[in-house]
């Protein structure tokens, strides 16, 4: 059960207190994504332009982050651009939240942090780019991410393109199924990866309007069942780096940082980076273009379900 923060904890924006207040839907967003997801300054840019997204189609965005060591719910454009391009914003999950804030630093939010602070400050959907999930060689380093165990006990719903395609995704989903986290394909019969619309993995449920993820974020948390919700959204068609192609790319990547063994939470970002570099920007251009997406379906979903 998560409870609220003292006010002088959690200190959320006057949009977001007076949209939570009267009802107006609030999408989440994190922030692990601006400071270790992308380069500068095509990070603020589309920071910037997600959260427009969510105001042109109905709702309120709270990006989330911990700057100066105080947990922050919506940002301004000079947050936004601080944790774009300050040179020392820790990458925060659960367990580092109590570290961060009690030395008064800043910090970006992965999914697990973010869904952590939304749930305590009242918010049910959120916006991300890609789910962490079970690492590949799992088996001998049990590096999964805390994404999935938060995913199995804090009540939210994330909206993502599916696991970033750098995991292993098939164990991800068996993880997934038994925490209980239901997990919806948007408009798919197959649960896609990331930069790909395909995965090779069935889509464990299947959802082809905004209606129906809300009435199953109602359905669950109504019958009492604690947890999160996974809304996988493949990326648009014509923005996707088929699967057969991003995958050699992938496999050179994590040989490189085998190579340099990085490990553990520096992971994913050295992992994202490098595949920018192979991928000549390719890559890049289609994260910018899934967050868009994921923005918009977001706001959909945090409007049906404002509307129950």
């Amino acid at each position: 059960m998560t409870h609220p923060l003292p006010t002088d904890m959690l200190r959320v924006t006057d949009e977001v207190t007076a949209a939570l207040a009267d009802g107006t839907p609030v999408v989440a967003l994190e922030s692990t994504i601006i400071s270790h997801g992308m380069p500068y300054p095509q990070n603020v840019a589309m920071a910037v332009e997600v959260e427009g997204i969510i105001r042109e189609h109905g709702a309120v965005p709270a990006t989330i982050a911990v700057l100066d060591g105080r947990p922050r719910i919506g940002l301004s454009p000079d947050d936004l651009e601080l944790l774009a391009s300050h040179g020392d914003v820790a990458k925060v999950s659960v367990r580092d939240l109590p570290f961060v804030v009690a030395r008064g630093t800043h910090g970006a939010t992965t999914v697990a942090a973010t869904m952590r602070l939304a749930a305590l400050a009242g918010i049910r959907t959120f916006v991300t780019g890609g789910l962490g999930g079970v690492h590949r060689g799992a088996q001998q380093t049990f590096d999964v991410s805390a994404d999935l165990t938060e995913l199995g006990t804090t009540d939210v719903a994330v909206i993502s393109a599916g696991v970033k395609s750098i995991l292993d995704i098939g164990l991800t989903l068996e993880t997934l199924e038994t925490l209980g986290v239901p997990v919806l394909a948007f408009g798919s019969d197959e649960f896609p990866s990331f930069y790909s619309r395909s995965s090779g993995h069935a889509a464990p449920m299947r959802v082809d309007t905004a209606a129906e993820v809300a009435g199953v974020m109602r359905a669950k948390w109504d019958l009492g069942i604690a947890g999160g919700i996974v809304i996988a959204n493949p990326i648009p068609e014509e923005d996707e780096i088929p699967a057969d192609e991003i995958g050699v790319i992938i496999d050179q990547a994590l040989a490189d940082m085998d190579s340099l063994g990085i490990h553990g939470k520096d992971a994913t970002p050295y992992l994202l980076g490098r595949i920018v570099e192979i991928t000549g920007g390719a890559s890049l251009t289609a994260n910018i273009a899934l967050v868009r997406h994921n923005a918009r379906l977001g706001a959909a979903v945090a409007r049906e379900y404002a509307a129950l």
